[in-house]
């Protein structure tokens, strides 16, 4: 069985830490480019699907013949009576 030494903590808890440092500094460089991609892409579906879905409207309406209401009898205000 081996023990840990000294120095090899020592290199483990360095390399943790400009491991940590690395990633954070590509994250501030890279994350708002792709954060602004991921929105732009949300948002062009987004039209897309309004675009859609206008389209299906106007098609369903022009399609469609307007219904005809039914009489069913006639509407009488009642008041109250002290």
């Amino acid at each position: 069985m081996e023990t840990a030494s000294f120095q090899g903590i020592i290199d483990t808890i360095l390399f943790i830490i400009i491991f940590y440092y690395v990633v954070k500094f590509l994250a501030r460089l890279f994350l708002p480019v792709i954060a602004k991609k991921v929105v732009e892409k949300a948002s062009q579906q987004f039209q897309q699907q309004q675009q859609n879905q206008n389209q299906n409207t106007t098609e369903n309406q022009t399609a469609e013949k307007p219904k005809e209401k039914k009489i069913i009898g006639d509407y009488v205000d009642f008041e109250e009576i002290e």
